[in-house]
């Protein structure tokens, strides 16, 4: 057998990766799912995968699976994702693909043997191409529709089913894989901390509780599409003057709503000229809070609210659903385990969604965070220091350890 050993480091991993995607424009990185940049990235992954000998399969839904020995029931399994939103952090996602590499390093090096373990790169976890976040997963335990997934479209109008026949797979076998869910025993996602929580404990990593219930809605707006100067003021039926509105609505009922988290970060108008009045503006809002009652109760209120201003522009509106994940506790069990072999690692929980809470309900899960001592996460300024990126390889080793040895 060829040797497989390897001594690479979670940070010389990263900095190997360091250019691809880079944003000139937003700075940080731009890696949108089956972009040139992320299929690098993958390119990357699959290379180190055989590097260590990982038995490496891409499955109908586009998740990378590498293998540690030959695939089996009961696995555990670990991993994240490569891509990013718009200028992004470097961290958010390949912290815990290199971690993982670096995990299993440490795992073969200690000849540690018993259940099957792999390691995952779930696509479209951000959603930042095609709308609906950890887009995978989804696909994996269908939460989503195949049909619905399929049809979603990118900015440029093209569907995520001409994009995934362009990168080798076939529409026809997405959506879920009841064969392949079944192998899982475990998973455990290692994360880049989205928030201050361990730089206030002054701790390397930490075990996340929950995570919290969030969704993202689209508000439509139509009007008239006009002319800038010959259209008179009050002739106007002009959608950005009512989405604007409704933006400032969303900041003042989320304010009024203890525990919520309600932001618009996102707004198209159409056709988006600077001397056109918008025939109509889009405005996506991401609305979050612990109890998922109060999320759909706030929503309500923010849909009633854009009805009245576009109303009084003399416009229409339509609220769409186009993800909800509801709030995650973890398996209280795994988590007091591993937080207890992490020399009593403290529990966070996390307003930032993951693939691991999509596969709660259907597998055994687990998350651990890594400090970020910015607390900054999807902008540039997110960090993670190097002694804390390798503690957070050791600790993502010692919790599969655990597992491994059930």
């Amino acid at each position: 057998m060829n040797d497989t050993s390897t001594n690479d480091t979670v940070a010389g991993l990263l900095a190997e990766i360091a250019d691809l995607g880079r944003d000139a424009v937003r700075g940080g990185y731009t890696r949108p799912v089956y972009s040139a940049a992320e299929l690098d990235l993958r390119a990357w992954f699959l290379a180190h995968a055989g590097k260590r000998g990982l038995d490496v399969e891409t499955d109908p839904n586009g998740i990378i699976w590498a293998w540690a020995g030959t695939p089996g029931a009961d696995a555990v399994v670990t991993g994240s994702h490569l891509d990013s939103v718009p200028g992004g952090g470097a961290y958010d996602g390949p912290l815990g693909v290199a971690s993982a590499l670096v995990a299993f390093d440490r795992l073969a090096a200690s000849d540690v043997t018993g259940r099957p373990r792999a390691i995952a790169v779930f696509p479209e976890e951000e959603g930042s191409r095609f709308g609906v976040a950890c887009l995978g997963s989804r696909l994996l335990t269908g939460a989503i529709r195949p049909e619905r997934a399929l049809a979603l479209t990118d900015a440029d109008g093209r569907t995520f089913a001409e994009t995934m026949a362009a990168g080798g797979l076939d529409p026809a076998r997405v959506g879920r894989d009841a064969d392949r869910l079944g192998r899982l025993g475990a998973f455990v996602e290692l994360h880049v901390e989205q928030g201050r929580g361990l730089v206030d404990l002054d701790r390397p990593v930490a075990v996340a509780s929950s995570i919290l219930g969030h969704g993202r809605w689209r508000l439509s707006f139509t009007g008239e599409g006009n002319h800038a100067g010959t259209t008179l003021m009050p002739e106007r039926r002009d959608p950005m003057v009512a989405a604007a509105q409704a933006v400032v609505a969303v900041q003042r009922l989320a304010r009024a709503t203890p525990g919520a988290r309600a932001t618009v970060g996102r707004l198209q108008p159409i056709p988006g000229g600077t001397n056109v009045i918008a025939s109509q503006v889009d405005v996506w809002v991401d609305v979050r809070h612990p109890e998922d009652v109060v999320t759909r109760a706030l929503v309500e209120q923010i849909g009633q609210a854009a009805a009245v201003v576009a109303q009084e522009e003399g416009c229409d509106v339509t609220l769409t659903e186009e993800s909800f994940s509801s709030t995650v506790d973890f398996d209280s069990r795994l988590r007091d385990d591993l937080a207890a072999a992490l020399g009593h690692a403290p529990l966070l929980g996390t307003g930032a969604g993951h693939d691991a809470g999509v596969l709660t309900g259907h597998v055994e899960t687990a998350m651990l965070f890594v400090r970020n001592p910015t607390g900054v996460s999807h902008a540039p300024g997110e960090h993670v220091e190097d002694d804390d990126a390798e503690a957070g390889a050791a600790a993502l080793a010692a919790a599969l350890e655990v597992l491994i040895a059930r």
